[in-house]
């Protein structure tokens, strides 16, 4: 009986030897990207005109993962990886096909994997680009996170996540822009945050400043993402003072109309992550919000990834754009893909620079 219970004591300590060598490895190997220049890829050379109209749409492709009949377990689902290499590769290449029908001359991509576990290491911007061969591109980490050993059947893994900004416009600049993220253990849920800036020229001098957004959602109270979108105001606000035009477009985890409960059905009881937008968030700026939105025809642009889509899930509005008002917006919608609920439905703008 002795000899059992030191066997016991044994097994306990090394698991405990374990457990705590991976805490110590989390918090060791954790660091943040910071801000960084950023190389165009494939540039082009032409230039945006003042009183044209341009195209532009943003979808987050949810890493290639999520279909119908996918949840995501930080969503409080089951799923912590794409069902199969098989089934993800041939949903980005839905998702290029989908691409390469529209009438944009801006693509703004979040959840763009390259080297992440979650999405059995496949390079999905080069998959992406390639089949765009056309238009110039860039690709910003946002996620570099440590190995998440969870859950224990099928980890997470490692993520190398990023936004993708696919342009038929030459780009002179384009630079990643780190965003506060939560202090203490909630950074190793949120992982790493930016946004990246893409700087194009028109003849007259001026340019115009693209912004590929991501904000926070796992966070504790979905305060975070609200300081994240007073930075980009800020830097969006001081480059339209400069004379420039702005537009911001992505994913901004926030209820963007306000009242997608009243809108679409369902119940936000529980859910956090996605609140509205601060009351006043662009008074004393030159800048206003585009959430799509056909009143007659109303379609959400995100589900709550918590089960496989169904009637009555949550869903609601949170990609659009943010855009300075020298810009006018001539529509923005929610587009149909013709495949089956992801987690995100892209959403496009039509506009005029003036």
């Amino acid at each position: 009986m002795k000899k059992a219970w030191k066997i016991v004591l044994a097994v306990v300590l090394a698991l405990l030897v374990v457990v705590l060598g991976y805490v110590a490895y989390v918090f060791i190997d954790y660091h943040r990207i910071g801000n960084q220049e950023l190389t165009v890829e494939r540039n082009a050379a032409a230039t945006v005109e003042a009183g044209k109209e341009y195209g532009i749409l943003s979808y987050n492709i949810g890493f290639g993962a999520y279909e119908d009949d996918y949840s995501f377990f930080m969503d409080g689902g089951t799923e912590s990886r794409a069902w199969s290499e098989e089934r993800l590769t041939a949903n980005i290449e839905r998702i290029g096909a989908f691409l390469q029908q529209q009438d944009a001359d801006l693509y703004l991509l979040q959840e763009v994997d390259r080297d992440s576990t979650r999405s059995y290491h496949v390079d999905e911007a080069a998959m992406l680009t390639a089949q765009l061969p056309g238009l110039g591109y860039i690709w910003a980490q946002n996620y570099d996170s440590p190995y998440l050993f969870y859950p224990l059947d099928q980890p997470h893994g490692k993520s190398v996540s990023g936004l993708l900004t696919l342009s038929s416009f030459g780009i002179t600049e384009a630079r990643r822009v780190e965003l506060p993220i939560e202090a203490g253990v909630m950074k190793l849920v949120d992982l790493d945050r930016c946004y990246s800036v893409h700087r194009i020229p028109a003849a007259d001098g001026r340019e115009l400043v693209l912004y590929n957004v991501h904000l926070s959602a796992y966070t504790s109270d979905g305060t975070i993402a609200v300081e994240q979108l007073e930075l980009l105001r800020a830097d969006m606000q001081a480059e339209y003072e400069k004379g420039n035009w702005c537009i911001a477009g992505g994913d901004f985890n926030k209820d963007l109309l306000g009242q997608s409960e009243e809108i679409f059905g369902g119940s936000a009881e529980g859910y956090t992550w996605a609140q509205p937008l601060p009351e006043g968030i662009w008074d004393g700026t030159n800048l206003s919000l585009v959430a799509p939105l056909d009143e007659t025809d109303p379609v959400p642009s995100c589900r709550n990834a918590d089960a496989p889509y169904h009637e009555g899930q949550y869903v609601l509005t949170v990609d659009g754009f943010v855009v300075s008002d020298n810009v006018t917006v001539e529509q923005a919608v929610v587009e149909d893909t013709g495949f089956a609920w992801s987690d995100h439905n892209p959403v496009s703008m039509r506009f005029v620079l003036n």
